[in-house]
C-alpha cells in the first residue's frame, strides 16, 4: 500500500457552512434522528484541530474504530489516544454511550421496535452506509418486534454457506426469540440485491421455517436518503 496523500485539500469547515446546515442547528430544527452518526458524534466532540475539522475527526474515528459499535466497545484510554481527541472528549463519548445503555436497561419497552423495513434502515443505515467493507448484521426481536440484540455476524461477501446460515439463528435460539431481521450493506452505495444476496436470503428463510424462527426481512443498505432495498417487499428470496 502506498503512502497516503497528506497534502492539504480544501474542506468546508463547520464554521464555514450556512448556519442552517450545521449539525447543531439541523438537530434543533429537524431533531436528532435527521443527523448521521458522524454529525451526532461531531456535536459531542465540539471542536476540531488546526488540521482537521470536527466532522473529519468524527468520520476518521468511526472508520478507525470499525463504526459505532466498535467505538462503544473501545477502551477509554484508546479513544483518548486518538489524534484530535484527548481525555475530555473521550470521557464525553463514554458518558453518552453509558446513558444510552442505562436508558435501555430502565424499561424493556424503551427498546426500538421494528414494524417495517423503514425501522431497520433508521436503526442501522446511519452507521452502515459509512462502512468501507460489507458487513452482515442481525436484529433479534421479541414477540412485540422489539430489538433484543443487534450482533455483527461477519464482514465480507454474503454467501449461503451452511455455517453462516446457522450463525444467523444462534443468538435468536439462545434468547428464545421467534423473529429476526437481517441487514447488510453494499459499500459501492448501490443497494440492488445481488444473486448471492437472493440465494442467501432464500436459504435463511427456509432454515427459519425449520427452526420456527421467522425471518421478517433482509434489508440491503446503500448510501443516502431512501438508499436501501427491502428484499421482502421485492419478493427476493421470500416465497
Amino acid at each position: 500500500m502506498g503512502t497516503p496523500d497528506l497534502s492539504p485539500a480544501y474542506h468546508l469547515r463547520v464554521a464555514e457552512m450556512p448556519e442552517e446546515e450545521r449539525p447543531r442547528e439541523r438537530l434543533g430544527r429537524l431533531g436528532p434522528q435527521a443527523l448521521k452518526t458522524d454529525e451526532l458524534l461531531a456535536i459531542l466532540l465540539r471542536t476540531g484541530t488546526s488540521r482537521e475539522d470536527v466532522l473529519q475527526i468524527s468520520q476518521r474515528l468511526l472508520r478507525e474504530r470499525d463504526g459505532l459499535r466498535g467505538l462503544a466497545a473501545s477502551d477509554l484510554t484508546e479513544v483518548a489516544g486518538v489524534h484530535g481527541l484527548g481525555h475530555a472528549k473521550a470521557t464525553t463519548i463514554a458518558a453518552a454511550f453509558e446513558l444510552g445503555r442505562r436508558m435501555v436497561a430502565l424499561d424493556g419497552d424503551a427498546r426500538p421496535q421494528v414494524t417495517g423495513p423503514e425501522d431497520i434502515s433508521r436503526l442501522l443505515q446511519p452507521e452502515m452506509e459509512l462502512l468501507q467493507q460489507e458487513e452482515l448484521r442481525l436484529l433479534v426481536l421479541d414477540t412485540k418486534h422489539r430489538v433484543l440484540a443487534t450482533p455483527i455476524l461477519y464482514r465480507g461477501t454474503v454467501s449461503a454457506a451452511p455455517g453462516r446460515i446457522a450463525e444467523l439463528f444462534r443468538e435468536a435460539i439462545r434468547r428464545n426469540a421467534s423473529r429476526i431481521a437481517i441487514a447488510h450493506n453494499h459499500p459501492s452505495g448501490d443497494p440492488t440485491p445481488s444473486a448471492d444476496d437472493i440465494e442467501f436470503t432464500a436459504a435463511a428463510v427456509e432454515a427459519g421455517r425449520l427452526l420456527e424462527v421467522e425471518v421478517l426481512d433482509h434489508v440491503v443498505i446503500g448510501q443516502g436518503a431512501r438508499r436501501w432495498v427491502s428484499m421482502r417487499e421485492r419478493r427476493l428470496g421470500f416465497a
